[in-house]
């Protein structure tokens, strides 16, 4: 993903506009996406040090306007390079134990000139090594020392395809708030976008347009003056709205030194350019995996659906359910949202749709860091708030399950 001072968004009034990217400039970041991915496979094997080194030789070789699209070309194409990883504990250990002899030898003889070698050579005889190997592995836990095993970069066509979504992540960064309009014939798109934003713990308002949705994602102030983990589930989210047949946003950023409140827009159709950002809809965030596990572990007499439908309440909006429950007896079936930690006004949206008449029965679980009574939901026939603290309690669940069942 490329960072904020890689993109060369520019202010004008009150917004914030990516420079335009036609064929010309796609046919650029393409053959720079080439020479670079080239000059990695040249190095595979080698250190990480020498692989960066050469990058970034090779970006200083681009005319002077392009200096900040090559370096951002490079951060693309560095991000599908794979090092191999660090013996860290082998490492360590054998430092430590050469050092050990080291100040050993000193202290017995501090006249005598230090034989490093006769050190090594002793150590990687009983090792059953040799000297040579013993030093090349001596610090192979620092990031430098890694080596390059494979070059697992994005064609450059569809690397220059996507680049404008990439850069639009490296805008939403700094944003606060995000709305999306999508549209898409196929409703299974819509489920993957819908299961992304669960993912993300992202809780969106979500309501009906014309052939499509209206996706509205906000989260609390202490959020946005924070730093930029509440952005970065929004610039990973946006891959997944990109997938959508017609899709375009509007955020709220804070830009700059000054971190200026400008408005951000974007739209377009899908592309393909965003393969592998697709997420299956078993994955699941861990807090609720480890749920999962517990639940299924009781004799509850419920199985748990993955894949639940979404409901839709016309007029009042949407609910994307995590879960559904169907008991084995009588087929009865309690939906489960988990509503996570990011906005309290997530949990009164779901409280005005099930006022509003949302029919199915439904429980939402809610942390308690959100400051929420489950009394809120008492009066409600078809709904019940649970509020957990550090884990769902699997037991306390099925029996909220075998009430709002009857």
């Amino acid at each position: 993903m490329l960072t904020a001072d890689l993109v060369g968004a520019r202010r004008r009034g009150t917004e914030l506009r990516l420079p335009p990217t036609d064929d010309a400039r796609r046919a650029r970041i393409a053959a720079l996406a080439a020479e670079l991915a080239a000059v990695a496979r040249a190095h595979r094997g080698r250190p990480r040090e020498a692989v960066e080194a050469a990058l970034s030789e090779a970006a200083q070789t681009g005319a002077p306007g392009e200096r900040r699209l090559f370096e951002a070309v490079c951060k693309l194409v560095c991000d599908g390079l794979r090092f191999e990883e660090p013996a860290r504990d082998e490492a360590v250990a054998c430092r430590r134990e050469i050092f050990r002899r080291a100040a050993a030898v000193r202290r017995a003889a501090p006249a005598a000139a230090f034989d490093r070698a006769a050190i090594l050579e002793t150590l990687a005889a009983e090792r059953a090594t040799t000297a040579a190997t013993l030093d090349a592995g001596l610090y192979a836990d620092r990031p430098g020392a890694q080596r390059l095993l494979a070059v697992e970069v994005t064609a450059p066509q569809l690397l220059a395809a996507g680049f404008e979504i990439a850069e639009a992540q490296a805008v939403l960064l700094r944003a606060a708030k995000l709305e999306a309009v999508v549209r898409a014939a196929d409703a299974a798109i819509y489920r993957r976008l819908f299961g992304r934003l669960k993912f993300l713990r992202l809780l969106p308002a979500i309501t009906r347009v014309q052939n499509g949705y209206r996706i509205e994602i906000d989260g609390p102030l202490s959020l946005f003056q924070g730093g930029g983990r509440y952005g970065l589930q929004l610039a990973l989210a946006l891959p997944a709205i990109a997938d959508c047949d017609v899709w375009s946003i509007e955020a709220d950023v804070r830009w700059g030194a000054e971190r200026r409140d400008l408005r951000f827009r974007l739209s377009g159709t899908a592309t393909g350019a965003t393969g592998g950002t697709r997420l299956d809809r078993d994955t699941a965030p861990g807090e609720l995996a480890a749920f999962m596990t517990a639940f299924e572990r009781l004799d509850s007499g419920w199985r748990i659906d993955r894949q639940p439908a979404v409901l839709d309440l016309p007029g009042a909006g949407l609910c994307v359910p995590d879960l559904a429950f169907v008991r084995a007896r009588d087929g009865a079936c309690v939906y489960f949202e988990l509503l996570g930690f990011w906005s309290r006004e997530a949990v009164f949206r779901r409280i005005d749709l099930v006022r509003a008449g949302l029919p199915q029965r439904i429980l939402f679980a809610v942390s308690k860091t959100l400051r929420v009574g489950e009394a809120l939901l008492d009066h409600a026939p078809t709904a019940a708030l649970y509020v957990f603290g550090r884990i769902i309690a699997a037991k306390e669940i099925l029996a909220r399950l075998e009430s709002l069942a009857g």
